[in-house]
C-alpha cells in the first residue's frame, strides 16, 4: 500500500503522467493506470484523510465485487497430519493437496497449501534447512560424546563404558546400548543390535566418518573398512558416511545423542554399577520410557509412530545376525595352500601364485578371487595345521607342471646324500606330497645362504634326532651344530640305590 500512496500522491497532487509514475515507481503502466482508475471509481484523491489506514484503503481499492474472493479461512489444514503423512514413502504434497481438495472443495490452492505448510515448517523447525526423512530409508549412528563407569568388583577399578546410539529420522525411534570401548567388534556389534530392536534393516545407513567405518577418506567415495561394508551387504543395505565436519549430515542422531545424555544418562549419573549387564538393563527400562514418551508438538510417541509409519517399511532380517568378519590378503603357494592365521588352507590348484582375498570369522575361512567364493573351511585354531580339501590337490603329483618329488630329490641330490635322505623323509611324513614341496624348497634354498657341505651336515644331524622339518635344520646351521658332534642316546642299566623306593612301594 505504500507504492498505491505514492502513485495518489504524484498523480493527484503533483499531476505527474501515468508513464512518469510508472518510471517513478518502477512499476508498469498497466499497474499505475489500474491503480488510478480505481481511486477515481471509489472517489479517493490526494491527500487520503489521516485515520483511513491500508486496510481501509485496500478495501476501497480492492473491493470483493471487484476481483479476488475472500480467503477460506474456515478450512483449516492438519499440519502434523500432513507432516506424518510425508514420513511414508511414496507421500507428495502433491497427493496430499488432491485428497484435501477433494473433501474440501474451495479450499486453499496448491500453491497456497504448500505455502502454508512451510511457513508451519519454519515455525517448528529449528532455524536450519528441514529435511523430509522418508520411512525405513536411513538409520544414523554415532557415538555418545558421554560415557559411564562400571567399577571392577576384584581391583576396584573404575572402566570407561562408551554409549552406542541408533536412530530412525522418520519416527524418531531410538536405540542405545553400553560397550566397554569403541572397537571395530563393538561397533558392528551395536549395528546388528539396532537392526534386532527394530525388527528390519533401512535401506542406508548413516554413521560418523570415522576410522572404523572408513579406511580412506574421500570426499566423493570414501572407502569403508571391509567388514563394516560386510556387514552392511549381509543385511542389504547400503553405509553413507556423513562428510568430516559436517554434523548436520546426521542431524537427527546428534541430537538425539543429546536427548540420550539427558533422558538417559543424566538419571543414572549417581548409580555404581559393578557389570556391564546390569548397567544396559537399566538403560533398556529407560530407553523404553523414552521412546513412549508422548511427542510435545506432535501426535503419538516415538514407538507409536514407528509402528504406525515405519516397521513395516524395513526390510526383512535374516535368519541368524550377522557373524563378525575380518579380511586379509593371502596368497596361494606352491603346495596349493594360502595361510591365515598361522594356519593353512587349500585352493584350487589353477590359483597357485595368486593373491586371494581371505574372509574368516570365528568358525570358518573363505577365500575370495574376483569377487567369487573359490574355497570354504572351517576355522582351525591349531598354528601351522593344514586344512586341506582333496579336490584342490591335482591327481597326480605329474598333474602339477615341472614340480614333483623326483625332481626335488634330484635337486637335494646335488647338495648332498643326506640333504636327499631328509627331503624323501618330509615327502614321506606328509599325507600328499604337495604339502612337503614348500619345506622341501626352503631346505633346498639353505645352500644359498650356507654352503652345501655344511647344508648336508646340518641334515644328517636333524636325521639322527629324527628331526624331519625345515626349521630344524634352519636352527642347526643357525647355532653352528652342524660341525657340533651328536651324542646318540645310551641305553645304560638302571640305578640301583637303597634310597630309591621303586615300583613296589607305591603299589603297596
Amino acid at each position: 500500500m505504500r507504492k498505491v500512496r505514492e502513485i495518489l500522491k504524484l498523480y493527484f497532487e503533483c499531476g505527474m503522467s501515468i508513464r512518469q509514475i510508472a518510471i517513478s515507481c518502477s512499476l508498469s503502466r498497466s499497474a499505475v493506470s489500474d491503480t488510478v482508475a480505481r481511486a477515481t471509481a471509489a472517489g479517493v484523491s490526494w491527500p487520503v484523510p489521516a485515520e483511513t489506514g491500508d486496510s481501509e484503503l485496500e478495501s476501497l481499492l480492492y473491493p470483493q465485487s471487484l476481483g479476488r474472493k475472500a480467503k477460506p479461512e474456515s478450512v483449516k489444514l492438519d499440519m502434523p497430519y500432513i507432516k506424518r503423512e510425508l514420513s511414508r514413502k511414496g507421500v507428495t504434497l502433491q497427493l496430499l493437496w488432491t485428497e484435501y481438495i477433494a473433501n474440501n472443495p474451495g479450499g486453499y490452492q496448491y500453491s497456497r497449501y504448500c505455502q502454508l505448510y512451510r511457513e508451519w515448517q519454519q515455525k517448528t523447525a529449528d532455524p536450519s534447512l528441514h529435511i523430509d526423512h522418508k520411512a525405513g530409508e536411513e538409520m544414523m549412528v554415532d557415538w555418545a560424546g558421554q560415557t559411564m563407569q562400571i567399577v571392577d568388583r576384584e581391583t576396584g577399578e573404575l572402566l570407561k563404558v562408551y554409549i552406542f546410539v541408533a536412530t530412525l529420522p522418520a519416527s524418531n525411534c531410538l536405540y542405545v546400548e553400553p560397550f566397554l570401548s569403541m572397537s571395530l567388534e563393538s561397533w558392528i556389534a551395536g549395528h546388528v543390535h539396532a537392526l534386532e530392536f527394530f525388527g528390519g534393516a533401512p535401506q542406508i545407513i548413516v554413521p560418523d566418518n570415522t576410522k572404523t567405518v572408513t579406511t580412506k577418506y574421500c570426499y566423493y567415495e570414501p572407502d569403508l573398512n571391509s567388514t563394516y561394508a560386510d556387514m552392511a551387504s549381509y543385511y542389504n543395505t547400503a553405509v553413507v558416511p556423513a562428510r568430516i565436519a559436517r554434523p548436520k549430515d546426521k542431524a537427527k542422531a546428534e541430537g538425539h545423542v543429546l536427548i540420550t545424555s539427558r533422558s538417559i544418562l543424566a538419571p543414572l549419573r549417581n548409580r555404581r554399577f559393578f557389570s556391564l549387564a546390569d548397567m544396559r538393563e537399566a538403560i533398556f527400562e529407560l530407553l523404553d520410557a523414552v521412546n513412549a514418551k508422548p511427542f510435545q508438538k506432535l501426535p503419538g510417541s516415538r514407538l507409536s509412530t514407528f509402528l504406525d509409519i515405519e516397521k513395516h517399511t524395513l526390510k526383512p532380517l535374516p535368519e541368524k545376525p550377522y557373524e563378525l568378519a575380518y579380511f586379509t590378503k593371502a596368497k596361494v603357494n606352491l603346495d596349493c595352500h594360502f595361510e591365515a592365521k598361522s594356519s593353512r588352507y587349500s585352493a584350487p590348484r589353477q590359483l597357485i601364485g595368486t593373491t586371494l582375498i581371505i574372509r574368516y570369522t570365528a568358525t570358518t575361512v573363505e577365500a575370495l578371487h574376483n569377487g567369487k567364493r573359490v574355497a570354504i573351511h572351517p576355522r582351525t585354531m591349531k598354528r601351522g595345521q593344514y586344512v586341506t580339501l582333496d579336490e584342490h590337490l591335482p591327481k597326480s603329483q605329474r598333474e602339477y607342471g615341472q614340480w614333483n618329488p623326483e625332481r626335488l630329490l634330484n635337486w637335494a641330490g646335488k647338495v648332498g646324500p643326506n640333504t636327499a635322505a631328509l627331503a624323501q623323509k618330509i615327502l614321506e611324513s606328509r599325507p600328499h606330497p604337495m604339502l612337503a614341496y614348500r619345506s622341501c624348497l626352503g631346505l633346498l634354498r639353505l645352500s644359498k645362504t650356507y654352503p652345501p657341505s655344511r647344508v648336508d651336515a646340518a641334515c644328517a644331524r636333524a636325521l639322527k634326532a629324527t628331526a624331519f622339518n625345515y626349521k630344524s635344520v634352519k636352527a642347526i646351521l643357525e647355532k653352528g651344530l652342524d660341525a657340533v658332534a651328536f651324542d646318540e642316546p645310551t641305553n645304560n642299566p638302571p640305578v640301583v640305590h637303597e634310597n630309591l623306593r621303586g615300583a613296589a612301594y607305591y603299589s603297596n
